[in-house]
């Protein structure tokens, strides 16, 4: 079976979506090494927001079938570098968290700017907290990485 390989800066929620696909009970705690779950890959957030650290992605990118780059629209910086997508030669999706902590439509649409110019084609809008978004996401996931 393939797996995703979650991406995006720290505290953006990669362990929890990990944590969740692989229905585990969610333990909040700080990545600091690449983590493999059943049908996931949790990367450090360091490895996106450190330039020196890409090829750490990119390597552990062979191991996956899809990529996911994940943008929070709480923060002022995803650290989403433009034209990230053609790093790879594999489909990369975005993910948006936390919709329940959006307050003013600006930082959604911000959000969603950072992963377009990265050269994402299709973005998830995910809430983990309440749930929002995550079945329609799980099952992209699973038509993708179940593929032989």
């Amino acid at each position: 079976m393939g797996k995703i390989i979650f991406m995006g800066r720290t505290g953006c929620g990669k362990t929890t979506l990990c944590q969740k696909l692989d229905q585990l009970e969610l333990q909040y705690k700080k990545t600091q090494a690449v983590e493999l779950y059943d049908q996931a890959i949790d990367t450090p957030g360091e490895y996106l927001e450190n330039r020196t650290f890409y090829r750490a992605l990119i390597n552990t990118a062979v191991d996956a079938r899809l990529l996911a780059l994940l943008a929070d629209p709480t923060v002022s910086d995803n650290f989403i570098p433009p034209a990230f997508a053609g790093t790879f030669a594999k489909e990369l999706i975005g993910i948006i968290t936390k919709m329940n902590l959006v307050k003013d439509p600006l930082t959604l649409k911000k959000a969603e700017n950072e992963l377009r110019q990265a050269g994402v084609r299709k973005i998830f809008y995910v809430d983990t907290v309440d749930g929002d978004g995550i079945e329609e996401l799980f099952q992209y996931i699973h038509e993708r990485i179940d593929k032989h």
